[in-house]
Protein backbone atom coordinates (compact mmCIF):
# COMPACT_ATOMS: atom_id res chain seq x y z
CA UNK A 1 0.00 0.00 0.00
CA UNK A 2 1.43 3.44 -1.07
CA UNK A 3 1.63 6.26 1.74
CA UNK A 4 -0.88 8.32 -0.53
CA UNK A 5 -3.53 5.46 0.21
CA UNK A 6 -2.89 4.66 3.79
CA UNK A 7 -2.92 8.67 4.25
CA UNK A 8 -6.25 8.70 2.40
CA UNK A 9 -8.01 5.57 3.88
CA UNK A 10 -6.71 6.97 7.78
CA UNK A 11 -9.03 10.07 6.59
CA UNK A 12 -12.04 8.11 5.79
CA UNK A 13 -11.79 6.09 8.98
CA UNK A 14 -11.59 9.42 10.76
CA UNK A 15 -14.89 10.53 9.18
CA UNK A 16 -16.59 7.23 9.78
CA UNK A 17 -17.19 6.35 6.31
CA UNK A 18 -18.23 2.53 5.94
CA UNK A 19 -15.56 0.20 4.28
CA UNK A 20 -17.62 0.05 1.18
CA UNK A 21 -17.39 3.60 0.21
CA UNK A 22 -14.12 3.50 1.46
CA UNK A 23 -13.41 0.90 -1.75
CA UNK A 24 -15.28 2.66 -4.09
CA UNK A 25 -13.39 6.07 -3.27
CA UNK A 26 -9.88 4.31 -3.05
CA UNK A 27 -10.91 3.12 -6.92
CA UNK A 28 -11.85 6.43 -7.77
CA UNK A 29 -8.41 8.04 -7.04
CA UNK A 30 -6.94 4.94 -8.60
CA UNK A 31 -9.10 5.18 -12.01
CA UNK A 32 -7.47 8.88 -12.24
CA UNK A 33 -3.81 8.02 -11.56
CA UNK A 34 -4.34 5.09 -14.26
CA UNK A 35 -5.77 7.79 -16.65
CA UNK A 36 -3.52 10.06 -16.32
CA UNK A 37 -0.33 8.08 -15.98
CA UNK A 38 0.82 9.33 -12.86
CA UNK A 39 0.76 9.49 -9.07
CA UNK A 40 -2.72 11.36 -8.71
CA UNK A 41 -0.51 14.21 -5.76
CA UNK A 42 1.50 15.29 -9.25
CA UNK A 43 -1.84 16.07 -10.93
CA UNK A 44 -2.64 19.42 -12.07
CA UNK A 45 -6.23 20.92 -11.78
CA UNK A 46 -6.35 20.99 -15.49
CA UNK A 47 -5.76 17.73 -15.67
CA UNK A 48 -8.62 17.39 -12.97
CA UNK A 49 -11.01 19.17 -15.12
CA UNK A 50 -10.16 17.31 -18.45
CA UNK A 51 -11.14 14.11 -15.90
CA UNK A 52 -14.17 15.53 -15.57
CA UNK A 53 -15.54 16.01 -18.89
CA UNK A 54 -14.29 12.31 -20.04
CA UNK A 55 -16.32 10.39 -17.53
CA UNK A 56 -19.00 12.19 -18.67
CA UNK A 57 -18.32 12.57 -22.97
CA UNK A 58 -15.84 9.31 -23.18
CA UNK A 59 -16.65 6.74 -20.34
CA UNK A 60 -20.39 8.32 -20.28
CA UNK A 61 -21.05 7.25 -16.86
CA UNK A 62 -24.46 7.24 -14.92
CA UNK A 63 -25.38 10.03 -12.57
CA UNK A 64 -25.17 7.56 -9.52
CA UNK A 65 -21.22 6.18 -10.76
CA UNK A 66 -19.85 9.82 -11.58
CA UNK A 67 -21.30 11.32 -8.56
CA UNK A 68 -19.43 8.16 -6.68
CA UNK A 69 -16.38 9.14 -8.25
CA UNK A 70 -16.53 12.75 -8.37
CA UNK A 71 -17.09 12.06 -4.36
CA UNK A 72 -14.38 9.99 -4.23
CA UNK A 73 -11.98 12.27 -6.08
CA UNK A 74 -12.88 15.54 -4.00
CA UNK A 75 -12.23 13.70 -0.50
CA UNK A 76 -9.16 12.67 -2.00
CA UNK A 77 -7.58 16.50 -2.80
CA UNK A 78 -9.17 18.25 0.21
CA UNK A 79 -9.25 15.79 2.88
CA UNK A 80 -5.33 14.16 2.09
CA UNK A 81 -3.88 16.74 -0.15
CA UNK A 82 -5.29 19.95 1.28
CA UNK A 83 -5.96 21.20 -2.20
CA UNK A 84 -9.16 23.70 -2.13
CA UNK A 85 -9.69 23.90 -6.23
CA UNK A 86 -12.36 25.77 -7.78
CA UNK A 87 -13.29 22.94 -9.73
CA UNK A 88 -15.45 21.75 -6.81
CA UNK A 89 -17.70 24.54 -7.56
CA UNK A 90 -18.92 23.83 -11.09
CA UNK A 91 -18.45 19.81 -11.23
CA UNK A 92 -21.80 18.17 -11.01
CA UNK A 93 -22.79 15.00 -11.95
CA UNK A 94 -25.44 15.08 -14.61
CA UNK A 95 -29.14 14.74 -13.41
CA UNK A 96 -31.02 12.40 -14.35
CA UNK A 97 -34.87 11.44 -13.78
CA UNK A 98 -35.38 8.02 -14.87
CA UNK A 99 -37.78 5.20 -13.28
CA UNK A 100 -36.25 1.94 -12.27
CA UNK A 101 -36.92 -1.33 -14.20
CA UNK A 102 -39.35 -3.34 -12.66
CA UNK A 103 -40.11 -6.77 -13.17
CA UNK A 104 -43.78 -8.46 -12.68
CA UNK A 105 -44.03 -11.23 -9.91
CA UNK A 106 -44.51 -13.63 -12.68
CA UNK A 107 -41.72 -12.66 -14.32
CA UNK A 108 -39.51 -12.86 -10.87
CA UNK A 109 -40.60 -16.08 -10.71
CA UNK A 110 -39.71 -17.54 -14.15
CA UNK A 111 -35.75 -15.55 -13.63
CA UNK A 112 -35.54 -17.03 -10.38
CA UNK A 113 -36.47 -20.34 -11.44
CA UNK A 114 -33.31 -20.06 -14.17
CA UNK A 115 -30.94 -19.96 -11.38
CA UNK A 116 -28.37 -22.61 -11.87
CA UNK A 117 -27.16 -23.04 -8.11
CA UNK A 118 -29.63 -23.39 -5.28
CA UNK A 119 -27.97 -21.30 -3.31
CA UNK A 120 -27.45 -18.89 -5.57
CA UNK A 121 -31.60 -18.70 -6.00
CA UNK A 122 -31.94 -18.55 -2.43
CA UNK A 123 -30.19 -15.24 -1.78
CA UNK A 124 -31.48 -13.98 -4.85
CA UNK A 125 -35.23 -14.65 -3.41
CA UNK A 126 -34.20 -13.21 -0.55
CA UNK A 127 -33.02 -9.87 -1.81
CA UNK A 128 -36.54 -9.81 -3.56
CA UNK A 129 -39.12 -10.73 -1.24
CA UNK A 130 -37.44 -8.85 1.75
CA UNK A 131 -36.53 -5.89 -0.54
CA UNK A 132 -33.08 -5.99 0.93
CA UNK A 133 -30.14 -4.22 -1.03
CA UNK A 134 -27.32 -6.70 -2.23
CA UNK A 135 -25.05 -6.38 0.39
CA UNK A 136 -27.35 -6.54 2.75
CA UNK A 137 -28.64 -9.92 1.59
CA UNK A 138 -25.51 -11.46 1.62
CA UNK A 139 -24.02 -10.28 5.30
CA UNK A 140 -27.64 -11.90 7.18
CA UNK A 141 -26.67 -13.74 10.03
CA UNK A 142 -28.28 -16.41 11.21
CA UNK A 143 -28.97 -14.77 14.91
CA UNK A 144 -30.23 -11.47 12.60
CA UNK A 145 -33.18 -14.04 11.95
CA UNK A 146 -36.41 -13.73 14.11
CA UNK A 147 -38.37 -16.48 13.26
CA UNK A 148 -40.74 -16.33 15.95
CA UNK A 149 -41.74 -13.27 14.45
CA UNK A 150 -40.53 -13.31 10.85
CA UNK A 151 -38.52 -10.15 10.99
CA UNK A 152 -34.53 -10.10 9.57
CA UNK A 153 -32.67 -7.68 11.86
CA UNK A 154 -30.45 -5.76 9.39
CA UNK A 155 -27.42 -4.23 10.78
CA UNK A 156 -25.70 -1.40 9.59
CA UNK A 157 -27.12 -1.41 6.61
CA UNK A 158 -26.86 2.00 3.63
CA UNK A 159 -25.86 4.66 5.99
CA UNK A 160 -24.87 2.48 9.02
CA UNK A 161 -28.39 2.69 9.94
CA UNK A 162 -30.18 -1.00 11.33
CA UNK A 163 -33.91 -1.80 10.63
CA UNK A 164 -36.18 -4.78 10.94
CA UNK A 165 -37.30 -6.36 7.52
CA UNK A 166 -40.61 -8.15 7.08
CA UNK A 167 -39.52 -11.87 6.24
CA UNK A 168 -42.19 -14.04 4.40
CA UNK A 169 -42.90 -17.42 5.41
CA UNK A 170 -41.98 -19.36 2.24
CA UNK A 171 -38.56 -17.63 2.44
CA UNK A 172 -37.42 -18.49 5.89
CA UNK A 173 -38.00 -22.23 4.47
CA UNK A 174 -35.70 -21.75 1.79
CA UNK A 175 -33.64 -19.92 4.62
CA UNK A 176 -33.91 -22.70 6.63
CA UNK A 177 -33.48 -25.58 3.62
CA UNK A 178 -30.29 -23.60 2.58
CA UNK A 179 -28.46 -23.62 5.98
CA UNK A 180 -28.74 -27.15 6.28
CA UNK A 181 -26.69 -27.99 3.46
CA UNK A 182 -24.06 -26.09 4.98
CA UNK A 183 -24.50 -25.07 8.60
CA UNK A 184 -21.98 -22.77 9.30
CA UNK A 185 -22.52 -21.30 12.89
CA UNK A 186 -22.69 -17.89 11.92
CA UNK A 187 -23.57 -16.63 8.43
CA UNK A 188 -26.32 -17.82 6.01
CA UNK A 189 -25.01 -17.23 2.79
CA UNK A 190 -20.72 -18.07 3.65
CA UNK A 191 -17.89 -17.76 0.63
CA UNK A 192 -17.78 -20.90 -0.94
CA UNK A 193 -14.06 -22.26 -1.18
CA UNK A 194 -12.26 -24.03 -4.07
CA UNK A 195 -14.78 -26.62 -5.98
CA UNK A 196 -18.04 -25.11 -3.77
CA UNK A 197 -16.60 -26.98 -0.79
CA UNK A 198 -15.64 -26.03 2.90
CA UNK A 199 -19.02 -23.66 3.20
CA UNK A 200 -19.61 -24.68 6.89
CA UNK A 201 -16.02 -22.88 8.27
CA UNK A 202 -16.05 -20.24 5.73
CA UNK A 203 -14.54 -16.79 7.29
CA UNK A 204 -16.69 -14.25 5.31
CA UNK A 205 -20.32 -14.35 3.42
CA UNK A 206 -20.80 -14.80 -0.06
CA UNK A 207 -18.66 -12.23 -2.66
CA UNK A 208 -20.83 -9.57 -4.27
CA UNK A 209 -19.49 -9.79 -7.37
CA UNK A 210 -20.87 -13.61 -7.38
CA UNK A 211 -24.40 -12.80 -7.33
CA UNK A 212 -24.69 -10.16 -10.18
CA UNK A 213 -23.55 -12.73 -12.07
CA UNK A 214 -25.51 -15.60 -11.46
CA UNK A 215 -28.39 -13.14 -11.81
CA UNK A 216 -27.01 -12.22 -15.61
CA UNK A 217 -26.75 -16.11 -16.01
CA UNK A 218 -30.55 -16.37 -15.18
CA UNK A 219 -31.57 -13.25 -17.15
CA UNK A 220 -29.66 -14.58 -20.18
CA UNK A 221 -31.42 -18.00 -20.17
CA UNK A 222 -35.33 -16.66 -18.99
CA UNK A 223 -34.81 -14.86 -22.35
CA UNK A 224 -35.63 -11.64 -21.18
CA UNK A 225 -34.82 -8.31 -23.04
CA UNK A 226 -35.38 -6.38 -19.96
CA UNK A 227 -32.53 -3.97 -18.69
CA UNK A 228 -32.70 -5.67 -15.33
CA UNK A 229 -29.88 -6.34 -12.38
CA UNK A 230 -29.67 -7.58 -9.31
CA UNK A 231 -31.15 -4.52 -7.55
CA UNK A 232 -34.04 -4.78 -9.92
CA UNK A 233 -35.04 -7.36 -7.35
CA UNK A 234 -35.61 -5.10 -4.66
CA UNK A 235 -37.78 -2.59 -6.56
CA UNK A 236 -39.93 -5.52 -8.24
CA UNK A 237 -40.38 -6.78 -4.61
CA UNK A 238 -41.26 -3.64 -2.70
CA UNK A 239 -44.01 -2.89 -6.04
CA UNK A 240 -46.22 -5.12 -5.09
CA UNK A 241 -46.53 -3.82 -1.47
CA UNK A 242 -48.02 -0.82 -2.28
CA UNK A 243 -50.27 -2.24 -4.69
CA UNK A 244 -51.04 -4.75 -1.20
CA UNK A 245 -52.35 -1.30 -0.11
CA UNK A 246 -48.59 -0.80 2.54
CA UNK A 247 -48.69 2.39 3.64
CA UNK A 248 -45.69 4.76 1.87
CA UNK A 249 -44.05 5.53 5.58
CA UNK A 250 -44.33 1.78 6.75
CA UNK A 251 -42.57 0.64 2.97
CA UNK A 252 -39.70 3.29 3.63
CA UNK A 253 -38.95 2.18 7.33
CA UNK A 254 -38.94 -1.49 5.55
CA UNK A 255 -36.81 -0.38 2.46
CA UNK A 256 -34.21 1.73 4.80
CA UNK A 257 -35.30 4.78 2.77
CA UNK A 258 -33.69 8.07 3.98
CA UNK A 259 -36.32 10.30 2.81
CA UNK A 260 -39.75 9.45 1.77
CA UNK A 261 -39.12 11.00 -1.80
CA UNK A 262 -37.12 8.11 -2.48
CA UNK A 263 -39.64 5.96 -1.51
CA UNK A 264 -42.56 7.99 -3.54
CA UNK A 265 -41.16 6.87 -6.74
CA UNK A 266 -43.03 3.66 -6.15
CA UNK A 267 -46.43 5.19 -6.35
CA UNK A 268 -45.31 5.96 -10.54
CA UNK A 269 -44.04 2.12 -11.15
CA UNK A 270 -47.63 0.54 -11.39
CA UNK A 271 -50.98 1.20 -12.84
CA UNK A 272 -52.59 -1.04 -10.31
CA UNK A 273 -51.33 1.25 -7.39
CA UNK A 274 -52.35 4.77 -9.71
CA UNK A 275 -56.08 2.84 -10.19
CA UNK A 276 -55.99 1.85 -6.87
CA UNK A 277 -55.51 5.51 -5.48
CA UNK A 278 -57.94 7.27 -7.50
CA UNK A 279 -60.30 4.65 -6.12
CA UNK A 280 -59.92 5.49 -2.88
CA UNK A 281 -60.29 8.96 -3.74
CA UNK A 282 -63.77 8.64 -5.40
CA UNK A 283 -65.37 6.48 -2.37
CA UNK A 284 -64.51 9.46 0.19
CA UNK A 285 -65.33 12.51 -1.74
CA UNK A 286 -68.04 11.15 -3.71
CA UNK A 287 -70.60 12.62 -0.92
CA UNK A 288 -69.74 15.75 -1.69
Amino acid sequence: MTELRRRMIECLQRRGVSERTQDLYVRAVRQLAEHDRQSPDLIREEDLRQYCLSLKNVKQYSRSASTIALCGIQFFFEQTLHRDWTTWRFVRAPREKKLPVILSLEEVRQLLGCVRLPRSRVCLTTLSSCGLRLQEGTHVQGPEIESSRLLIHVRRGKGGKDRDVPLPHRTLARLRQSWGTHRHPVLICPAPGRGGTSLSTATAPRPRRSVPGAFREALTDSGSHNHASVHTLRHSGATPWLEAGVHLRLMQADLGHSSPMTTSVYTHLTARAAHLGAAAITRVMEDL
